[in-house]
């Protein structure tokens, strides 16, 4: 895979690279029109070698170019094509594809026909990046239609109706069954609706000079595992246990004992040399029963919490913390901490309450805590994951880390990155309270915030990857110990199972 793969820009960007690859290489935009029509047939044919029919939706832009381009080549090979076009071409290397395809006597209807599309595959060229609206008239009437066909689907780019900046579907969106994407990743391919419309996803960057991309930074980069393996302090012999760093895990309202035990075994997995549970009274004397290794002090009052602080490198506070007094002054006592933390859960939702900005602590919301630190709907921070998060971390300092599809992480240095991992089975509870107490046991061991936050999410969903395997529906948190304690041994590359 090109190393370029890892880089996500915005729409807007792309134009920038491919303007200045004009410039430094005279690569116009027919040229890469060209390109990328052949690409996308030759992944079409490899992938359904027996097909040999295909219908063609085209707009109006270079996406439609595009289109036109996989049909003449398609022509060429002796395929039955036709194309549904929903306008006319607005630039002149559309132009250009339009007459090219023409001579090769494909039909051409101007709108969606009443018999319905004929061909073995169904090629979606309708729109490409830009989008801010809902698709409409025609737009979305072929989106729908191409939706109900019982036939593979390939979009050029990205699948109409998906914005590829947010990953946000304002609308209709093409479902597809593979997506090849040119010239830069998009981040709407990975986070929001992107990773459920997409399929499989394909990058070209279609032969532009690496010089293209220089000074222009891309919005976000992929975790990648290998620096996550290389993010991992090597152990010497000599290693203690209070070398491997001390947690202390603030969590467990009377009755909401598991969360806080889950965290703590997360830390434990991933390497920490200590974990306290600071919990309350009710449960603290079976706290430990399934995980002797874990240390269990009874909490009635912040008073007695002074004591605990002492000695320990990181705070992971919010896992079972609950809304009552209890965990209120739980919550404030960690305010008053210096020591780096992760704040997650509850503790979340009281940051919310009275809000306050931290450099040295990792905030980890779903996207429901952080509509509620964000003051504003779930669906306004699915619309755009990408603006979400980085206005969290603009907000309350540190680093903020927007869980779900595609998880976001934006560090302190201004950057953003995204983890292309995990899957539908991790939907569970107690997975939340995993990360918390995998990206704690990665502070404990001396990585930075960032670099624990970034490491925490990929090991977290890597884990999950293995986990599952083939049957990821009732997959439980327990189930990530193991595959994270492998991963977190292995010294190279870590992402090869």
């Amino acid at each position: 895979m090109n190393k370029l793969s890892g880089f996500l820009y915005t729409g807007a960007q792309i134009g920038k690279i491919e303007r200045r690859a004009a410039d430094i290489a005279g690569l116009d935009s027919w040229t890469l029109m060209q390109r990328a029509g052949q690409c996308a047939f030759q992944l079409l044919q490899a992938k359904w070698p027996d097909a040999r029919s295909m219908t063609v939706w085209c707009g109006t832009g270079n996406n439609w170019g595009d289109g036109y381009v996989v049909a003449g080549l398609a022509a060429q090979a002796g395929w039955a094509v036709e194309v549904i076009a929903l306008g006319e071409p607005t630039t002149e290397s559309a132009r250009q594809a339009l007459k090219a395809a023409t001579q090769q006597s494909i039909r051409v209807d101007p709108a969606l026909t009443a018999s319905g599309p004929r061909g073995a595959v169904l090629v979606d060229a309708l729109l490409g990046t830009g989008l801010t609206r809902s698709p409409e008239g025609n737009f979305r009437a072929a989106i729908q239609c191409m939706n109900e066909q019982a036939r593979p689907v390939i979009s050029l780019d990205l699948p109409s109706g998906l914005n590829s900046d947010s990953g946000d579907t304002p609308g209709a969106a093409v479902s597809s069954d593979l997506t090849v994407t040119f010239v830069g990743m998009k981040p709407g391919l990975r986070t929001g609706r992107g990773p459920d419309l997409c399929g499989s996803v394909v990058f070209d960057r279609l032969g532009l000079p690496p010089e293209a991309y220089d000074d222009i930074q891309s919005i976000a980069c992929l975790i990648d595992g290998n620096d996550v393996a290389r993010s991992l302090p090597p152990r010497s012999a000599g290693l203690h246990k209070g070398g491997a760093g001390h947690l202390l895990v603030l969590g467990g309202a009377q009755g909401m004992s598991g969360a806080a035990r889950i965290c703590a075994a997360g830390a434990f997995g991933v390497g920490a040399g200590m974990v306290t549970l600071a919990t309350h009274p009710s449960h603290a004397t079976i706290a430990n029963i399934e995980m002797p290794e874990l240390m269990v002090q009874a909490v009635e009052a912040r008073s007695s919490l002074a004591r605990l602080f002492s000695g320990k490198r990181v705070l992971v506070v919010g896992p079972g913390l609950g809304r009552g007094t209890w965990g209120g002054d739980l919550f404030a006592a960690c305010l008053e901490q210096t020591m780096p933390r992760v704040i997650d859960a509850d503790a979340l939702n009281r940051l919310a309450e009275e809000p306050v900005t931290g450099s040295d602590w990792v905030l980890t919301p779903h996207p429901g805590e952080a509509a509620r630190l964000l003051d504003c709907s779930i669906p306004e921070v699915e619309a755009d994951r990408p603006a979400a998060v980085i206005e969290i971390q603009k907000r309350y300092g540190g680093v903020c880390v927007l869980k779900g599809v595609g998880t976001l992480v934006a560090v302190t240095d201004g950057r953003l990155w995204l983890c292309d991992r995990g899957n539908p089975g991790m939907a569970s509870a107690g997975m939340g309270d995993l990360l918390a107490g995998v990206i704690g046991g990665l502070l404990a061991q001396g990585l930075s915030v960032g670099e624990a936050a970034c490491a925490g999410v990929w090991l977290h969903a890597r884990a999950g990857d293995i986990a599952a395997g083939e049957y990821p529906r009732g997959l439980v948190a327990r189930n990530l110990l193991e595959p994270l304690r492998r991963l977190v041994n292995r010294s190279s590359v870590v992402d090869d199972y």
